[in-house]
C-alpha cells in the first residue's frame, strides 16, 4: 500500500510539473505573439513536440503562419508560410477530428489564397471554403468565430460579384452576442476574433 501511496504521488507530481511547463511555455508564446510572431509560431512547435497529444500548440502556429501570410506579394514567401501551416493543421486534425475551430482555420487558410490571387484561387477554393462553414457550423452553432468567420466570408463574396453586403450584418450581430456569452474551455482555448467583428459590424451596410 505504501508503495502505492509513494507511486500515485510521483504520478501526480509529474503530471503537475508537466502541466506547469505547458502552461509556462504557452503564456510564454502568446507572449512573444505581439512582438515576434516568427518566435512564437517556433515555440508552439516545440511545445506541440512536448504535448503530442494537445491540438492547441500546433493550431497557434499555425494560426500565426496564415495570418502572416495575408498581405504578402512575394509568391514564395506566401507559398513557404501556408504549406507550414497546412502542415501544422493537419497535425492539429490528427489529434482532434472534426474540430470547429480548426475547420475555421482551414478556411482561413484556403481564403489566405483567394486573397492573394482570387482568380486563380477563387474557382478551385471558394466551394472548399464554404463547405468548410458549412460543417463547423454544423457542428458548433454557438461558436461564434464560426459564425463572424463565415458572415466576413460572405460579405468579402458579395463584394466580389458586386452585390448587398448588409443581409450578413445580421450574422455579425448574432456573433457578437455569441462572443459575450463564450466562455473558453480553458485559458488557452481559441477566443479571439471578438474585436475584429465589432469592427466589421460598425461599418457594415454603410
Amino acid at each position: 500500500m505504501k508503495h502505492l501511496i509513494i507511486f500515485t504521488a510521483l504520478l501526480v507530481s509529474g503530471f503537475i510539473h508537466s502541466q506547469t511547463n505547458y502552461e509556462k511555455g504557452m503564456k510564454k508564446a502568446f507572449e512573444l505573439w505581439g512582438n515576434n510572431p516568427v518566435e512564437a509560431s517556433n515555440m508552439f512547435e516545440r511545445i506541440a513536440t512536448a504535448e503530442s497529444d494537445n491540438w492547441l500548440p500546433p493550431y497557434y502556429a499555425a494560426q500565426i503562419n496564415i495570418i502572416g501570410s495575408f498581405g504578402e506579394k512575394d509568391e514564395k514567401i506566401l507559398t513557404a508560410k501556408l504549406k507550414k501551416a497546412q502542415d501544422l493543421i493537419n497535425d492539429a486534425t490528427a489529434i482532434s477530428k472534426n474540430n470547429p475551430e480548426i475547420l475555421v482555420l482551414q478556411a482561413l487558410l484556403h481564403t489566405a489564397w483567394v486573397a492573394y490571387d482570387g482568380a486563380t484561387y477563387g474557382m478551385t477554393l471558394s466551394g472548399k471554403v464554404a463547405e468548410l462553414y458549412t460543417k463547423a457550423g454544423q457542428i458548433a452553432p454557438k461558436n461564434p468565430r464560426v459564425v463572424y468567420c463565415k458572415a466576413e466570408w460572405d460579405m468579402g463574396s458579395a463584394r466580389y460579384f458586386g452585390q448587398d453586403v448588409t443581409p450578413y450584418c445580421k450574422d455579425l450581430e448574432r456573433a457578437m452576442e455569441l462572443f459575450a456569452n463564450f466562455k473558453p474551455e480553458t485559458p488557452f482555448h481559441p477566443k479571439w476574433g471578438k474585436e475584429r467583428a465589432a469592427q466589421i459590424l460598425e461599418s457594415c451596410g454603410k
